[in-house]
């Protein structure tokens, strides 16, 4: 069969029942992500899956969670390999499917880490077995499926990125935009915690030799809000604080965790250094400033933006009109932009309600996503 014939079988009738099928039982396999027996449950049926497509398939055993997967399908030797990354695990807890089953009504289907990601890994596999397996292929494919994505890849980075260094370019099939754009910049992710430390008194007897904690976190407060700039999408979060022990004593201690997303490299360089260099309002109190960015940011480089070009015009082919766009939140694509890595991100699903009980795909949009990854797979030109 040519290319335009496995194209057409893959958008025909009969390619989105067979993956809306395969996208069933992934979502029926619950996997949290810090579940480790749902996770290697669910990683057996997809290791099983590559398996069966004559894929060089390695577990990489992870004590501290799931284990992550990695198979490779051989290309010309002297081209470097094409980069898929997927992850599967959900911020689902086990038992939610109970509340929230699989279900299709109408042109949608419903279920908890439908969209992201299950879908994309569906999206993968189907393409494996319809294109890799059956037609040359222009460079190696190799495929990683991680299991600590949506808790920030703690184990999982280092992996990543030491593929990422030997590969060509990296395709990321997290779930799209709302309104269907691919992904070419993400924010980074940083994740601080500020510690300060008073004096405790008795807040009726002698307030005056207390030094409050929560006051000197609500300055602080003040002064994380500042270093935020919305115009160049630098934003801080304060979302939980804490502090005190009675109404009626000076609190010794409190504490305040933040959510920092940032758009540059730049940025994130400041908004650390600004806040390591905070220092007290309060006489003889004490601040601790730990934590770090879990996420670079993802910039859309030259490299990304002409990767871009060539899927939107590869994509023109197929009938489709890419666009692309930017988002809040991060990805394993932050990892690999990073690195100077060419890579496109938001590949997956079109759909919505990520993380919420409405997480739902337009369920047209899996033979339609998995046409373009086969399509960009034979025609990409990346060098070397």
């Amino acid at each position: 069969m040519n290319r335009q014939g496995v194209l057409n079988l893959i958008r025909g009738s009969g390619g989105r029942e067979e993956m809306l099928d395969s996208l069933s039982r992934l979502v029926r396999l619950e996997s949290p992500s810090r579940d480790k027996p749902a996770l290697d449950t669910l990683r057996s049926l997809l290791a099983n899956r590559l398996c069966d497509l004559d894929g060089s398939v390695e577990v990489i055993a992870n004590d501290q969670g799931g284990d992550h997967l990695l198979a490779r399908f051989p290309g010309p030797p002297d081209r470097k390999p094409a980069l898929l990354l997927g992850h599967y695990d959900t911020v689902w807890p086990r038992g939610t499917l109970d509340r929230l089953p699989f279900r299709v009504e109408g042109d949608r289907a419903f279920g908890p880490g439908i969209l992201d990601m299950k879908a994309g890994l569906t999206i993968i596999t189907h393409v494996l077995e319809h294109v890799v397996c059956r037609m040359p292929v222009p460079r190696p494919i190799w495929v990683l499926f991680t299991s600590d994505e949506e808790i920030g890849s703690p184990t999982s980075r280092g992996l990543i990125e030491s593929l990422a260094r030997q590969c060509a370019y990296v395709l990321v099939l997290e779930p799209a935009l709302a309104d269907g754009r691919l992904k070419t910049a993400r924010k980074g992710v940083g994740r601080f915690r500020l510690e300060v430390e008073g004096r405790a008194a008795h807040s009726g007897v002698a307030p005056q030799d207390g030094r409050s904690a929560i006051v000197e976190l609500a300055h602080q407060i003040l002064r994380i809000q500042d270093l935020q700039d919305l115009a160049t999408g630098t934003t801080l979060n304060v979302g939980v604080i804490q502090g005190g022990t009675t109404a009626n004593v000076v609190p010794a201690r409190a504490s305040a965790e933040i959510d920092v997303r940032v758009a540059s490299l730049a940025e994130a360089e400041r908004i650390a250094g600004a806040l390591q260099a905070l220092g007290p309002v309060t006489p003889d109190t004490r601040l601790d400033v730990s934590g770090g960015f879990t996420r670079p940011p993802m910039e859309r480089s030259p490299a990304i933006a002409a990767l871009f070009e060539q899927a939107r015009q590869i994509g023109h082919g197929l009938g489709l009109d890419l666009t692309e766009g930017s988002t809040g939140g991060g990805s394993d694509a932050n990892f690999t932009a990073a690195l100077g890595v060419p890579t496109l991100d938001g590949l997956g699903a079109r759909g919505g309600g990520a993380h919420a009980d409405d997480e739902h795909i337009l369920i047209d949009s899996l033979p339609e996503r998995a046409a373009l990854l086969a399509a960009l797979l034979l025609e990409l030109q990346v060098e070397p």
